[in-house]
């Protein structure tokens, strides 16, 4: 793994972190909500035997990313492209997990002359998508917290910056925290030594500052995310758990019927965090060839 901090041209600068075959296929990975570059991710030696050079930045406001007050689910795709061109990288796939799906899919939407493929894995939908309910099959945490988000930054920021210091100091108790509301098949994921071990890591690592990557992300999450999911033109694949209540399953269902081609694989049994099991093979898919 290799580290270094990028800057874009307003000065902020951007925490990268590179894995797996360093002459394999470029595919950025966007953290889930709240997370950070340190995230859950294959294995160097599953990486290198796919091909793939990946790629994790924190999101502004995460780790050891400068914040960017006021930024939208768009903002993603500038940032991508600046660190593309530091590293040097042309064309690339975007994979994003959770709330970094969103972000991803603002990749590919705004930046087609680079972005070859793109998968959203467990994504949630915009806010005031046409037809969704979007609260629905929600867990009631989630529901609480995006309503609170919705009546204005007086109303959550205080709560998640002393959520924030909490898992800091403790990141074991947001997942002791999450597993009363997890299914069976989550509770299985989760208690995984690795995986608990790499959710620690970035949870930790997510809120090295504070809270404000977390608190822009719901933001931007509930406001206009700055792009048309109906202007992706490039090929893309959506993968959904079907128990999941954290991003509920309609979300991804909606995005499959706005965004044109996209392949929606719906897995029966699983949840929000199977998301993780099937990573490799999505980023198998997104290393393919252009279109």
């Amino acid at each position: 793994m290799a580290e270094l901090l990028v800057q874009v041209a307003d000065g902020r600068r951007l925490a990268v972190d590179t894995h797996g075959h360093m002459q394999g296929r470029p595919v950025f990975l966007l953290h889930g909500t709240p997370g950070s570059r340190v995230g859950p991710l294959p294995r160097a030696s599953v990486l290198y035997r796919l091909g793939v050079r990946l790629i994790s930045f924190d999101r502004p406001g995460y780790g050891d990313s400068t914040r960017l007050p006021g930024r939208r689910v768009s903002s993603a795709a500038a940032d991508v492209a600046a660190i593309a061109d530091a590293l040097g990288i042309g064309d690339f796939a975007v994979l994003g997990r959770s709330g970094g799906g969103p972000h991803a899919l603002a990749c590919a939407a705004l930046l087609p002359d680079r972005v070859t493929r793109v998968s959203a894995l467990v994504s949630l939908a915009p806010r005031h998508a046409e037809g969704l309910d979007w609260y629905a099959g929600m867990t009631e945490a989630n529901r609480h917290s995006y309503s609170e988000v919705e009546r204005g930054p007086h109303r959550f920021v205080d709560t998640f910056q002393v959520r924030s210091r909490k898992i800091k100091d403790d990141p074991a108790a947001l997942i002791q925290g999450l597993v009363p509301e997890l299914p069976p098949t989550d509770r299985t994921v989760v208690t995984d030594a690795g995986i608990r071990r790499m959710l620690l890591n970035t949870y930790r690592e997510a809120f090295r500052y504070g809270a404000y990557g977390w608190i822009d992300d719901a933001l931007a999450f509930t406001s206009h995310w700055g792009f048309k999911v109906e202007d992706i033109g490039v090929p893309t694949r959506l993968w959904h758990g079907a128990d999941d209540q954290f991003s509920p399953v309609g979300h991804s269902q909606w995005l499959a019927d706005h965004i044109p081609g996209a392949e929606l694989y719906l897995e029966p049994g699983a949840a929000h965090f199977g998301s993780l099991r099937v990573m490799a093979e999505e980023l198998r898919w997104a290393a393919g060839p252009a279109r």
